[in-house]
């Protein structure tokens, strides 16, 4: 059972994505960055701009029914590595005990210049297997 999950987002529509998507046990969420409503947030903050969007990228596995708990990999984009520390210390503060595979690396721009990351999360929870099976309620 495949599910896809929109958050409404401005490039969601016109780039042809989602939010997240659930495969089996899987939820795979797409780039997260700190736009909120269509504006980015923190404008020269990699810090609260990485908190940003990793909160949203949580939000979307609470959507699909997983957690913070069930990421197993994490994609740091950031464009310029000297923010490397202050994205780095943000993912620590969410999954600091979960400790998932990660990578970050440089990227040479964003679709909008005044975005400093990009984050992906991918997580497995066996439960959501289950619930597709059950017909769609996870325990």
């Amino acid at each position: 059972m495949i599910r896809r999950i929109s958050s409404g987002g401005p490039w969601e529509d016109g780039v042809g994505y989602s939010r997240a998507v659930v495969a089996g046990p899987w939820v795979l969420v797409a780039g997260c960055t700190s736009t909120v409503d269509g504006e980015v947030l923190h404008e020269g903050d990699a810090y609260n701009q990485a908190r940003t969007a990793l909160g949203i990228a949580v939000e979307a596995l609470v959507s699909a029914g997983a957690s913070a708990d069930d990421v197993v990999r994490t994609r740091m984009y950031v464009a310029d590595i000297a923010d490397s520390e202050a994205v780095g210390r943000a993912h620590a503060e969410f999954f600091k005990d979960v400790r998932p595979a990660a990578t970050m690396v440089e990227v040479s721009a964003f679709i909008d210049g005044r975005m400093l990351v990009e984050i992906e999360v991918d997580a497995y929870s066996p439960a959501l297997e289950d619930a597709g099976r059950r017909g769609g309620q996870v325990a």
